[in-house]
């Protein structure tokens, strides 16, 4: 092991570019064949990349422009193609990470951080789907290997790069934004982790820059985005009040998310002491991992929400534990990276008290169809206000005329579909698809909609309406 003032280790980097490339390879073939449908997350950024902005209603831009650029390509919009970035990025942010191991340790620690990041639990998952997760990944562990290198160099260039990398990764998801009091802890307790103050403008000005269009964005349509971030907080808007079973439900989540033999080396990591590159990894990783901490005891918060934590904290638990243990941690880490894409392979299989384990991952398209279909026979729009309704009417209809719109709600509206999508004035019948039939609606006509996967324990209906109703809701 070596101060960070170092050079970087050589000759791990064709081994693990070999491993990670197979596994991302062998991860591309399970795509093809999985059975899962596109989640409403996923339909969303889908949706997102059809209509370029430089924000959308609850994320920022870059998994919308990435999905559409791909599918372009490929001209396809299928699942596998919307889904095939997802192992590709986790692919190329193992790699970054490895060589950012290999400019502070030694490469045998490089080798096993690539190939330990490749087969985390989260990693195997984020595989799987597209989710803004996984398009941050690469341009967060980016940031902190040029943040480093600018450390060891004090080169311009890198420092520039440390911040386009960083304001690009909070382009792709706010959460981004933890490398920046991660930074400053480091640089504050750590000679070694000081950018110098030239440098550390630079980084601020490129990270500024990168982040410019999408600030202007929200400043320009009510600082959307941000409304709904502090509408996940809960606390923000409710007040805060503690609430010790979610904080000790999100904490022992973290062990699934991470791996847990990972997982207790990064919190012994963060707890002993060792070299400026251990405790400089520490800083790094641990805003995340505590801020989300404190937001699920003053709320809630869901477990995939501080995996900001976990790019420099790879390096660090792998740093951490000897060899033997590696390996161990790497043969539990393994279970979920077979099971899951299997899972995804077989389903509907298997069946537990006779429901599809992957329940919610089915049955959407099927619906979708239904109701365009009725929305084609009788030349009426087609209007929901049920948020995975929409979502994924929206992507079914891609190549079809159907109009498709939100029921607009009072004040703010409460998806992107209802801000960018709503009911226009003077409509005539049309076709309501969803759980409930709003008061003083009278239909004209009610149909039974398929109820499988996702929709089994919802009775959704297709009721045709006179628009007037729905406006007066």
């Amino acid at each position: 092991m070596r101060n960070v003032v170092g050079t970087p280790e050589r000759g791990w980097l064709p081994q693990a570019f070999a491993v990670v490339a197979l596994v991302t390879a062998l991860r591309l073939i399970a795509l093809v064949f999985n059975k899962a449908e596109l989640f409403v997350d996923e339909t969303q950024y889908w949706f997102w990349g059809q209509n370029f902005d430089f924000g959308y209603y609850s994320k920022p831009p870059l998994i919308g422009w990435l999905i559409r650029a791909v599918t372009d390509l490929a001209g396809s919009s299928s699942p596998f193609w919307v889904r095939m970035p997802g192992s590709v990025l986790h692919g190329i942010t193992a790699l970054v990470l490895g060589l950012t191991a290999a400019r502070l340790f030694d490469a045998r620690t490089a080798f096993w951080t690539a190939l330990t990041y490749v087969t985390l639990p989260f990693v195997a998952l984020g595989s799987l789907l597209i989710s803004t997760d996984t398009v941050m990944a690469p341009f967060f562990a980016g940031a902190i290997l040029f943040f480093v290198k600018t450390c060891q160099t004090r080169g311009a260039g890198s420092a520039i790069l440390a911040g386009l990398c960083a304001g690009a990764g909070f382009m792709a998801k706010y959460a981004a934004i933890y490398l920046i009091p991660g930074a400053l802890l480091a640089a504050l307790f750590l000679r070694d982790f000081r950018p110098g103050w030239r440098n550390a403008v630079l980084m601020l000005v490129a990270f500024g820059l990168m982040i410019a269009p999408n600030v202007i964005w929200n400043l320009t349509h009510d600082l959307t985005t941000v409304e709904h971030t502090m509408d996940n907080a809960g606390w923000v808007r409710t007040g805060a009040h503690l609430n010790w079973a979610s904080l000790g439900t999100f904490f022992a989540s973290q062990f699934g998310v991470f791996g847990p033999v990972a997982m207790v080396a990064l919190l012994w990591g963060y707890l002993r002491g060792g070299t400026s590159a251990w405790a400089g990894f520490a800083f790094l990783s641990v805003p995340a991992l505590a801020v989300v901490l404190v937001q699920a005891l003053l709320d809630r918060a869901y477990a995939n929400w501080a995996v900001g934590a976990y790019f420099a904290g790879t390096i660090l638990a792998v740093s951490v534990l000897g060899p033997r243990m590696r390996r161990i941690s790497l043969a539990i880490n393994l279970i979920p990276c077979i099971l899951l894409p299997l899972l995804t392979v077989l389903a509907p299989w298997p069946v537990i008290d006779g429901k599809p384990l992957l329940q919610r991952y089915l049955g959407r398209a099927e619906l979708s169809h239904a109701a365009l279909a009725i929305g084609h026979e009788t030349g009426l729009p087609v209007v929901s206000e049920n948020r995975d309704i929409l979502a994924d009417l929206f992507y079914q209809n891609r190549d079809g005329d159907v109009p498709v719109y939100a029921v607009p709600s009072k004040g703010r509206p409460g998806s992107y579909y209802e801000q960018m999508f709503p009911m226009p004035a003077g409509l005539g019948q049309v076709v309501l698809v969803d759980r409930d039939l709003p008061e003083g609606c009278s239909p004209s006509e009610t149909r039974d909609l398929p109820r499988g996967g996702y929709w089994t324990r919802y009775d959704v209906k297709a009721w045709t309406v006179n628009a007037e109703c729905l406006y007066a809701h």
